[in-house]
């Protein structure tokens, strides 16, 4: 069920400053340290294969956390600056593109992306795509690289655009109507954003917000590259079993043409765009704006849980937890925030199937909130 108009969200902004619950206290460091330290243990492996780096934001106040190792092999323990593969938490920041986009005017959530990239004038329902349906995971469409069995192949942009082309619902998806996950969308989002800003989507990225935030430990690197120039910073990825999988800054993308690979970044820069996200930095009015927006709740996945721009909206009895997980089979992620609380959590784990979201959403931010209030 759709909630309100794409278009309409964009006049939405959050409050940015959210007056403190009559009652409530601010917990000291130790208290926060040892809650996240109770609730963090499940995706903690014993076997020292893998770890944490947690971000807590909380009455104003950034707190650092970090368990287990980056490398086990050669002893290096995680830290607050580690480099750890984002995986789709990268989503959150093309959402915020968009946003800040459409509130310059430079293009809008209802433009069709065909309007932005030409070769998909010539497909069939591709043709019927916003933006904005992109960026909310309404367009309806799902390739192969959206869900297991994962392809044996990598697109080239070629072959993307081909399959576009071709692409038709078989469950009669109709563009607005349902929400279907897809990375291909965002995908082809990054491919419109490109086209109207005449630019890579890292440069594009580093101009109008990871520099503007101050976030310069956060990168889209071209593959190979990343180890190669921040030695001992990156992380080892390890598979749920606790074998390596791959080398440091290894990078997994179904898709062969520049731009398409992960987003790297530290807890201490996801915690900039974490307080950002709350609206507690002191930044431009337009991306502010921008990034307050992506939040809003546009399309009803369940009765406790709604899309956003990119962010979910899940509602369990308490506050609204406004979040994005992301995962690999050698990375776990995820960003997620209180806002009328103003608390917010990282958590970036550098072993598979993790599942951070499932503990942050059902102990760790229920847990500080509740703990806040005492």
């Amino acid at each position: 069920m759709q909630l309100r108009s794409i278009a309409a969200i964009i006049g939405l902004t959050a409050a940015l400053v959210v007056a403190p619950v009559e009652g409530s206290r601010a917990m000291t460091d130790g208290e926060v340290e040892r809650l996240v330290a109770q609730d963090i243990k499940p995706i903690v492996p014993a076997d020292g294969a893998g770890g944490a780096a947690v971000a807590v934001r909380i009455d104003g106040r950034t707190l650092f956390f970090n368990y287990g190792f980056a490398d086990l092999a050669a002893r290096r323990p995680i830290t607050s600056d580690s480099l750890f593969n984002l995986a789709s938490v990268r989503k959150a920041f093309e959402a915020a593109l968009l946003a800040q986009a459409v509130k310059r005017g430079e293009l809008a959530l209802d433009d069709p992306v065909a309007k932005h990239v030409g070769e998909l004038k010539q497909g069939g329902y591709v043709q019927q795509i916003t933006l904005g349906q992109l960026a909310t995971h309404t367009s309806g469409l799902l390739l192969p690289t959206d869900h297991p069995p994962w392809p044996h192949y990598q697109y080239r942009f070629a072959d993307f655009v081909r399959v576009l082309n071709g692409w038709a619902p078989e469950h009669g998806e109709a563009p607005g109507k349902q929400h279907t996950y897809t990375h291909a969308g965002y995908i082809l989002l990054q491919v419109a954003l490109e086209r109207r800003f005449g630019m890579p989507i890292a440069e594009l990225m580093h101009r109008r917000l990871l520099d503007p935030l101050g976030m310069h430990s956060t990168f889209m690197p071209e593959r190979g590259v990343l180890a190669a120039e921040f030695p001992g910073r990156v992380v080892q990825g390890y598979a749920d079993d606790g074998k390596p999988n791959g080398a440091p800054g290894d990078q997994q993308t179904y898709f062969d043409f520049p731009g398409t690979g992960q987003m790297f970044s530290s807890a201490r820069d996801l915690a900039i765009f974490l307080a950002a996200e709350l609206g507690e930095l002191p930044l431009d009015a337009e991306l502010r704006d921008a990034m307050q927006t992506t939040q809003q709740p546009v399309f009803r996945i369940s009765p406790r849980n709604a899309q956003g721009m990119a962010w979910e909206v899940n509602e369990f009895g308490g506050p609204p937890i406004v979040d994005k997980p992301g995962g690999l089979d050698n990375a776990s992620t995820y960003i997620g925030l209180v806002a009328s609380r103003q608390l917010g959590v990282v958590i970036l784990s550098n072993r598979g199937n993790q599942y951070p979201h499932d503990l942050a959403r059902e102990k760790l931010l229920p847990d500080l909130e509740r703990a806040s209030r005492r």
